[in-house]
């Protein structure tokens, strides 16, 4: 078998027509006819616009521009965010089935996908009006990359030891510090930065801020070499008394900590989706791959797989939507559910690229094939946006928390 043949990604027609092949009527019944059409939209723009480029954005390690771009003017680049700032007011179940697709497709673009909504949401739900007509509309168009500067060399899924120090100065603050593992943070023309008005306070002193990527005293570090994601660029920050305008903090001081706690509800519904559609994109390879070796009579134990990878991938698509719609109708979503919706949809894209990988054998190791591709991008999922020991700590308190109740 040439592992060449089998790359679809380049023929919109055939992606379009493998995909639609791997969707479930168990999944699609939890859609709205809205939501099926934003997918459908999605899906045609990675079909002609990001699949297309995906593995040699992976080879080259060259940031996907291009495909950002395409769903940004295609006007899928804001479905949360309401008209009046770009965006088409849609649900977090649009959302969710939208990183889906784009997962699919490229992982990388995902996540530059995934970030610029990041770091528009903090300023839409705790900025002034004025600096969400400033910096929102432009994230979204894709005229201006975002990123969100929480992670420290030492300050990582423990937000409260942020040693970052924003100190008064004239009209506003002083910001010094740094941050690593910054998704796009090379090429970030809006920055959010939480840094502790006092650190004597923990999370009561974080406090959160607006940055112009051009102001004087911020430098960026090389992107660093990555096992996965190879399309989207993580690098280090440095501020060095950057002047922030007192108008530029979101929210009150001492906010940050519940702006993140907001924000991170956003995000985990970003990753579980990814965790989904790398799922998809293992699986759907791995079947095509194994027809043409076999034809339409597969081997029992590669059916038995594909048939245990076909309900896993069920159980996850179910899970993210449902976790997604329960965010779109309650106040105070489930701190718990939305773990289990992380951790278990970023738990079953690894697990099912390896499983992918292993019943392909000597094939699931080929770069053409794209299965490996799946692997790596799909580790880190399970480590940004709060890791999975982090995940299973906080679902094991609210279990306890509901027992006691």
């Amino acid at each position: 078998m040439n592992a060449a043949q089998l790359d679809i990604d380049s023929d919109p027609k055939a992606y379009l027509a493998h995909h639609e092949s791997l969707d479930e009527s168990a999944a699609d019944a939890l859609l709205d006819e809205r939501e099926l059409h934003v997918r459908g939209l999605v899906r045609d723009v990675v079909a002609h616009e990001v699949a297309p480029r995906a593995a040699e954005m992976d080879r080259t390690h060259e940031f996907v521009h291009e495909s950002y771009q395409a769903l940004a003017c295609a006007g899928l680049a804001g479905l949360i965010f309401p008209r009046h700032l770009g965006g088409t007011a849609d649900t977090n179940v649009a959302y969710a089935a939208a990183m889906e697709e784009i997962t699919a497709g490229c992982a990388a673009t995902s996540l530059v996908y995934m970030t610029q909504m990041h770091a528009a949401y903090p300023i839409m739900i705790a900025g002034s009006e004025e600096l969400a007509e400033r910096y929102v509309p432009g994230l979204l168009k894709g005229t201006a990359y975002g990123a969100l500067g929480i992670t420290e060399p030492g300050a990582g899924s423990d937000v409260a030891s942020l040693r970052s120090v924003a100190a008064p100065s004239d009209g506003g603050y002083s910001l010094s510090g740094a941050k690593t593992f910054i998704t796009t943070g090379d090429k970030a023309d809006v920055i959010i930065c939480f840094a502790s008005i006092d650190r004597s306070l923990g999370r009561k002193g974080i406090t959160a801020f607006v940055l112009n990527g051009a102001w004087d005293g911020l430098d960026r570090g090389t992107p660093f070499l990555k096992m996965g994601m190879h399309g989207s660029s993580t690098s280090e920050l440095f501020f060095d008394e950057v002047q922030v305008p007192a108008d530029h903090r979101l929210g009150e001081e001492g906010g940050g900590w519940q702006i993140v706690m907001n924000s991170v509800i956003k995000s985990r519904i970003s990753a579980a989706a990814q965790g989904v559609g790398l799922a998809r994109a293992a699986y759907g390879r791995a079947l095509r791959a194994l027809r043409r070796i076999h034809g339409s009579r597969l081997p029992d134990e590669a059916a038995f797989a594909l048939a245990t990878l076909r309900g896993k991938l069920l159980q996850g698509r179910l899970l993210l939507f449902s976790v997604a719609r329960d965010i779109d109708r309650s106040a105070t979503p489930n701190a718990g559910q939305i773990g289990i919706m992380k951790q278990t949809c970023t738990d079953l894209g690894f697990d099912t690229a390896r499983e992918a990988m292993r019943v392909l054998g000597p094939y699931g190791d080929l770069t053409d094939l794209g299965v490996e591709r799946c692997l790596r991008d799909a580790k880190v999922t399970q480590i940004y946006d709060g890791t999975n020991e982090v995940q299973r700590l906080l679902i094991a308190r609210d279990t306890v928390r509901k027992a006691g109740e």
